[in-house]
């Protein structure tokens, strides 16, 4: 059984709510690349991080942070 990472559910958030990677990172105070380097995976966002991006996607950060088996 295949487990969601945060980049994963980060990325999936943010399609959902229908921006794009520039909109996201302009709406996060952070360069493309460093929004880029945390769906991939390769940065992990801090505590500070995960909670602006749930505040921007109007989702819980429980929801960012829980591992989801698909």
């Amino acid at each position: 059984m295949e487990k969601s990472t945060i980049a994963q559910r980060i990325r999936a958030f943010r399609k959902l709510k229908g921006y794009t990677q520039s909109e996201l990172a302009d709406l996060l105070g952070v360069s493309i690349a460093i929004l880029g380097a945390i769906e991939r995976g390769t940065r992990k966002p801090d505590a500070h991080m995960i909670q602006k991006i749930s505040e921007v996607l109007h989702i819980e950060p429980e929801e960012l942070l829980a591992i989801v088996a698909r």
